[in-house]
């Protein structure tokens, strides 16, 4: 009696330890998913950038060749 009781307890035991460590290993991988998004996002917004301030610089050479001009 007392043996079946234990290994309930150690059945259990088992049972709760798997599901703390699919838990975890769910939580390790979403952070690694996390992390990954953020790195190609930086790229994306550093390429996003560079656009921007190569466009306003040729906006602001535009402007400055139309004062000149009289425009």
């Amino acid at each position: 009696m007392q043996d079946q009781r234990i290994e309930k307890i150690a059945a259990v035991a088992v049972k709760i330890t798997g599901v703390l460590v699919i838990i975890y290993l769910g939580f390790v991988e979403a952070f690694k998913f996390g992390k990954l998004l953020k790195e190609n996002l930086d790229t994306e917004f550093d390429i996003s950038r560079k656009w921007a301030s190569q466009t306003y610089a040729i906006l602001k050479k535009r402007q400055a060749k139309g004062k000149v001009a009289g425009v």
